[in-house]
Parts: C-alpha cells; sequence; structure tokens
C-alpha cells in the first residue's frame, strides 16, 4: 500500500480534529470505519489527484482503501 495514501488519509482525519488512522488495512472502509463523509470523500479524491495525478472516483465509488490503493497503482502503471 502506498505511504503517500495513508499520510493523505491521514490529512483529511487531522482536517476533521481526528487522530491519525490505526490499523489501516486494504479492506478499511472509508465511510464506516473512517468516518469519511462525502466532503471527506472530495478532498481526499483532490489530494489523491494533486499527488498521484488520478481521479479516483471517475468511475465510481470507491468503498475501501484497497480499492484506492489500487487505482493509484493501475494509473501508475499506464
Amino acid at each position: 500500500m502506498h505511504s503517500d495514501l495513508l499520510r493523505l488519509i491521514d490529512e483529511v482525519r487531522a482536517n476533521k480534529k481526528q487522530p491519525p488512522a490505526s490499523g489501516v488495512t486494504r479492506a478499511t472502509r472509508l465511510r464506516e470505519e473512517l468516518g469519511f463523509a462525502s466532503l471527506d470523500l472530495a478532498e481526499l479524491t483532490v489530494r489523491i489527484e494533486e499527488r498521484f495525478g488520478v481521479d479516483v472516483f471517475a468511475d465510481g465509488l470507491v468503498q475501501t482503501v484497497g480499492e484506492l490503493d489500487d487505482k493509484i497503482t493501475r494509473a501508475g502503471k499506464k
């Protein structure tokens, strides 16, 4: 998993005055486990696009950290 992705997740959490996420795995759910609302997901999308150059939500919703990581990885291989 990209360490930069975890850092971006923690940056969004910090903006919500939440502590860094612990125990994040590929199966960690963005809404249910990390508590991300729509605006948080939008912020995360912008941060990912700035860092990795990919809009991970362009072709639909992403539910887990692993799905984000997969899209970032696939975009890097193009």
